[in-house]
């Protein structure tokens, strides 16, 4: 797995972060979001307030985003409930950033079914591109972070880029993809050959005669 990322001194987070507020249009989200638990039970909505601070971390820096931790207390107080709880559901799933990243935060999957597909190819690829693990590049496009299983085994290897899934990949094709993203394009999410999300590759082989 990937070092840890550096996280900013906590005088520097404080005097950036200390006065976090959600925007306007963020705080009818958060309404709208807690409003759909039952009264005294605002804590569930920890999760979605969390993703929505983050996204608006990521506007304002014109990144991905991360929860810095004036962000993270800010979050626990308007749901009244202790800073740990919150700061324990921030560093349990990866959904969360606990450390600035890139505009691209490309998260490549190096658990077993990724890896017997061919995602050493898929990191070759991208320290080719001058990515490296726990780390951003130079110009503040890129993060590169190796995780565990994101669910897309049929389709290994994969990467997940922001909120895009790039399945099916090879060294050429993920390549291809960060320099799109480098050049400001959006590459096609989803598998990246003749496949329709998971179905067999060149379509189906079965029960053809159905299929309208």
């Amino acid at each position: 797995m990937s070092e840890a990322a550096h996280i900013p001194d906590e005088a520097e987070v404080r005097a950036r972060w200390g006065d976090f507020r959600w925007t306007p249009e963020n705080a009818d989200k958060v309404k709208a979001i807690i409003a759909r638990y039952p009264a005294g039970r605002q804590q569930s909505a920890v999760m979605p307030l969390l993703d929505l601070a983050q996204r608006q971390v990521g506007v304002e820096t014109n990144t991905q985003g991360w929860l810095p931790v004036p962000v993270i207390e800010f979050i626990a107080e308007q749901l009244g409930m202790p800073y740990i709880r919150a700061f324990e559901v921030a560093t349990f799933y990866t959904m969360y950033n606990l450390a600035p990243v890139g505009r691209y935060h490309v998260q490549v999957c190096g658990t077993t079914p990724c890896m017997l597909r061919g995602s050493d190819d898929v990191f070759r690829a991208c320290s080719d591109k001058g990515l490296r693990k726990g780390a951003t590049t130079a110009d503040g496009l890129f993060t590169l972070t190796e995780v565990e299983c994101m669910g897309n085994c049929a389709n290994a290897p994969m990467i997940q880029v922001n909120d895009d899934n790039f399945e099916d990949l090879s060294y050429e094709t993920t390549t291809t993809i960060l320099e799109a993203l480098a050049r400001g394009e959006r590459p096609k999410p989803g598998p990246q050959i003749d496949r329709q999300f998971s179905a067999p590759v060149g379509g189906p082989t079965t029960l053809k005669e159905f299929m309208a």
